[in-house]
């Protein structure tokens, strides 16, 4: 049976983390910026998580690590 191709789009956006978490960039962040409240601005900067573990292996899954 062949090997599963990664998805190519998710791979771009998404990282997977030593441990396994998935890890990606907030929405929101890229631009028109200074309608946005300063603590917000700083919020969106950090890495936002998948929480969910059925979303996170569905991921690993796409991406072929899991």
């Amino acid at each position: 049976m062949p090997k599963m191709k990664t998805h190519k789009g998710l791979r771009k956006r998404i990282k997977v983390s030593a441990k396994g978490k998935v890890r990606y960039k907030q929405c929101n962040a890229g631009h028109l910026m200074s309608s946005k409240s300063g603590d917000r601005c700083r919020a969106m900067r950090k890495p936002g998580e998948v929480t969910s573990k059925i979303t996170s292996k569905r991921i690993r899954v796409a991406l072929g690590e899991a």
